[in-house]
């Protein structure tokens, strides 16, 4: 059982296509001495890039949940291409994202599918899921009963962390950069910087690493000092550890 405080790490967009930056990522959580993390991983990113067809990387992945990683189930290719959005879908998404919310408007029938084709395609790689993270953190309709049926124990939202076998929640937000400008990269360093000053008593915090987050160079270091201001004063935990303590359930 963790004891707080902890933060949780998790590397999302997990896919061949991104091989190298995913590489860069795990070097520099190993530099600044963090091996708990969580990869999620895109089974066919936008239709393409299979895991199994990549056997290198499917090696890396594997090699690091053998290591202690924890390897959650992404979405099935983490678009939304194909699937037409109602009104409230734009609205859930709003400033979240640009049409990588994959499962937001499935029907409960779809979202089972991709979900089975996703898992089925990552056993193939000899990777074995603990859990599911929908791209942009946006369930669709029965969501969490879905996940539940395939035993897929944890999850998480924008603002917590689940346990679905248990019941048991963890409310915790995430820090998140966007590299979409060089504005969007300069305010995202700001609000991290304050954001570890003012939330230093949280019980739990959550860091989202995207693939372009290590190559642009502001994310980059501001990154790193989010790192090494939590390392300061937290330990770097995985989910199972979080999410056995006991604490309020859902």
């Amino acid at each position: 059982m963790t004891r707080a405080p902890a933060f949780l790490v998790a590397i999302h967009d997990v896919t061949p296509a991104h091989d190298e930056r995913v590489r860069r990522i795990m070097q520099l959580l190993a530099e600044c001495g963090v091996d708990q993390y969580a990869m999620l991983v895109v089974p066919q990113w936008h239709g393409a890039w299979e895991v199994p067809q990549h056997p290198d990387f499917a090696r890396l992945l594997q090699e690091r949940a053998a290591a202690g990683a924890e390897i959650f189930l992404h979405g099935l290719r983490h678009d939304e291409v194909g699937i037409p959005r109602a009104w409230r879908h734009h609205l859930q998404a709003y400033g979240r994202t640009r049409g990588e919310g994959e499962f937001m408007a499935l029907s409960p029938a779809e979202a089972g599918a991709r979900l089975d084709r996703g898992l089925e395609v990552l056993r193939q790689s000899g990777l074995n899921p603990v859990g599911f993270v929908p791209p942009a953190w946006l369930h669709g309709r029965d969501g969490l009963r879905l996940l539940r049926e395939r035993k897929l124990a944890f999850t998480e939202s924008s603002w917590a962390v689940f346990n679905l076998m248990t019941g048991v929640r963890v409310r915790a937000s995430a820090f998140c950069w966007s590299t979409r400008t060089e504005w969007h990269q300069a305010a995202g360093a700001l609000i991290a910087a304050g954001r570890l000053r003012i939330q230093a008593r949280s019980p739990l915090l959550r860091l989202a690493i995207h693939p372009p987050d290590i190559e642009a160079r502001r994310v980059r270091d501001s990154l790193r000092r989010v790192l090494d201001g939590l390392l300061a004063y937290r330990a770097a935990a995985s989910y199972r550890a979080v999410l056995s303590a006991p604490t309020q359930p859902t």
